[in-house]
């Protein structure tokens, strides 16, 4: 019955303790039996539960029993706390009537706090606030609930004050989610129509769809139609989560479940597509979907060439459960054959290196992460490229476009300035400020994405101690003065090494980039030269020396002609040696180079 179904999310800043009150929740409701009890019960991944964090949205549905004596249907849909997987959030809130917003009673708002907040204020949810973690020695829990009071426009008394590690107060905030958030609306005998908010992949079922019946229902027997791809499918199961996949048959609207479709490939299922019946199809989706955008790009090359069938297995593996990973066969001179991959941000990458190195045991090297540029061409024709190895030729391009990044830091009020000076020296531009707290500042700002991807972030946080926190969403792309600084070793460009920059930095980096490498490159029989050329011109140059052998050694006295002789023979040999010779520029100091920090 509809009428006592709930479906709620859980939003919060990272670390503020979402996992463990949704843990609390699955024991309180008897879902999880006390044998079966392990912490994050919904982080399945070890990388999860590791690093705090969640990755993957999942859900699960508990049955809850009142103080009204009803029983209760709460669907929970977790979602991840990191801004890299904002598109997930955002869908699981289309999912949703409410949210539970959950806020540290020691770190009060930050920055991802309110960048969900609105999200899930546009989406229409009702938000029920919540402070956790009251049981710590350093919590200021009226505190914090004064500013939460101060942003929703509610009294301080009326918010939650809970201790997800203890299960204080956990049961109360199970009657708020029955009070306070509207059950679903949506009639069954409507053509069906639901919403993917996550899928995973299946060995044996395929692709699994995570979706909410928002119109009509789904049974097992239906044949189905994914409006997006147009693909049709007969489900193998239906069912529901209770937290293990449970198979049911029948999923009515208002519910949210799961359908196993057999599919084989990810990319056919798209988080935010549409689901319909195939025999009585609705006409038009569910709003909002959109595809997921790679932000950051990186080649990832294996260390022994003869791993690559391994890398290109395991990357294929990986997209078949994270369909935001996109990559493309890429060759570079130093580092030999390798995938071209695309992220949603610098934490999307690192969980995707890491698990490449558990999971599938493979000895990677990842290079220097760089942005995708428009690049306008004198034709008229605008490209994207995300390796500076495809940039054309400089006339052939007309203007080279930069991402720019809108980006919130929350702040304690003592940071303000070393923040602005960071973002100063980072070419960010300030917009506003905002104070949502006593002591603590929202200092906006707008940052092209390049200087962003670095080393922004551990910056911030060494210069704040800590406690800055950081949101970003794409601003648009800008025109500047962007230029491909290449090295060249021994008059042959590296491809590896290249990258575009702007132009007023280019100097600079050209500079450290070659002292860098004619410290790293050994020496070889002949002299090597090293230079870093921008615009057309060589900015910076250096010489590795020859290694000599004293070929004069064995003459003591005699004449000079002598002497000559032999070092002419010498300088004619090292001649031939060159136009012969390869110079090879070790791992180490490639790898070196391309974590070169701003000095």
């Amino acid at each position: 019955m509809a009428q006592n179904i709930r479906n709620f999310c859980i939003i919060a800043h990272i670390d503020h303790g979402k996992s463990t009150l949704a843990d609390r929740m699955l024991h309180l409701t008897g879902t999880i039996s006390d044998r079966d009890k392990t912490e994050q019960v919904l982080d399945s991944m070890d990388l999860e539960r590791e690093k705090g964090v969640t990755i993957k949205a999942s859900a699960v549905r508990m049955e809850y029993t009142a103080v009204d004596g009803q029983l209760y249907e709460l669907n929970l849909i977790d979602t991840p706390g990191h801004v890299d997987f904002g598109y997930e959030v955002n869908r699981a809130l289309a999912a949703c009537e409410g949210a539970l917003l959950i806020v540290d009673a020691t770190q009060g708002i930050e920055a991802q706090t309110l960048a969900n907040l609105y999200l899930a204020l546009d989406a229409g949810l009702e938000i029920i606030p919540v402070i956790n973690k009251i049981d710590l020695v350093s919590a200021q829990p009226d505190v914090v609930a004064g500013d939460v009071a101060t942003l929703l426009g509610v009294k301080p008394e009326t918010i939650l004050r809970v201790s997800a590690k203890d299960g204080t107060n956990i049961d109360k905030v199970l009657e708020q989610i029955v009070k306070q958030v509207p059950p679903p609306k949506g009639d069954p005998s409507q053509p069906l129509k639901a919403l993917i908010f996550d899928s995973h992949y299946d060995s044996y079922k395929g692709v699994v769809a995570y979706l909410r019946v928002v119109e009509g229902s789904i049974n097992a027997s239906d044949t189905l139609r994914l409006m997006q791809t147009r693909v049709e499918l007969k489900p193998i199961e239906v069912g529901v989560f209770s937290p293990l996949m449970k198979v049911t048959n029948t999923l009515v609207a208002g519910e949210v479940g799961y359908i196993a479709t057999g599919l084989k490939t990810v990319s056919e299922c798209h988080v935010g597509d549409t689901v319909t019946s195939a025999v009585n199809p609705v006409l038009e989706p569910l709003a909002g979907y959109r595809k997921v955008k790679p932000m950051v790009f990186a080649g990832i090359y294996p260390v022994e060439g003869e791993d690559y069938p391994d890398l290109k297995d395991a990357l294929e593996k990986l997209q078949l459960n994270d369909a935001s990973l996109v990559y493309e066969p890429e060759k570079s001179q130093a580092l030999n054959f390798g995938f071209r991959c695309g992220f949603l941000g610098l934490f999307h990458m690192e969980i995707i290196q890491e698990r490449l190195e558990r999971e599938y045991d493979l000895d990677i090297v990842v290079t220097a992460p760089s942005v995708e540029f428009e690049v306008v061409l004198r034709s008229g024709e605008v490209v994207l490229i995300d390796s500076p190895a495809k940039l054309p030729e400089e006339g052939e391009v007309s203007e080279i476009r930069e991402p720019w990044m809108n980006i919130q830091i929350i702040t304690p009020t003592e940071f303000y300035g070393t923040i602005m000076d960071l973002v100063t020296k980072r070419r960010g531009t300030f917009v506003s400020q905002d104070y949502p707290a006593p002591n603590r500042v929202q200092l906006s700002f707008q940052i092209p994405l390049a200087e962003l991807i670095i080393d922004f972030f551990d910056e911030l946080k060494s210069r704040t101690r800590g406690y800055a926190s950081l949101d970003y969403q794409i601003a648009d792309y800008r025109a500047e003065q962007m230029v491909k600084l290449e090295i060249l070793v021994d008059d042959s460009p590296v491809d590896a090494l290249a990258s575009i920059v702007h132009k007023a930095d280019a100097y600079h980096k050209g500079q450290r980039l070659v002292t860098k490498l004619k410290e790293l490159i050994p020496r070889q029989l002949y002299d090597v030269s090293i230079q870093a050329s921008a615009d057309g011109r060589v900015i910076s140059s250096a010489k590795v020396k020859q290694l000599r052998k004293d070929v004069l050694a064995k003459c003591y006295g005699g004449d000079i002609s002598r002497k000559k002789k032999l070092l002419e023979k010498q300088k004619r040999g090292k001649k031939r040696m060159k136009k012969v010779g390869n110079v090879e520029i070790p791992q180490e100091a490639f790898m070196a180079v391309l974590r070169l920090s701003d000095d």
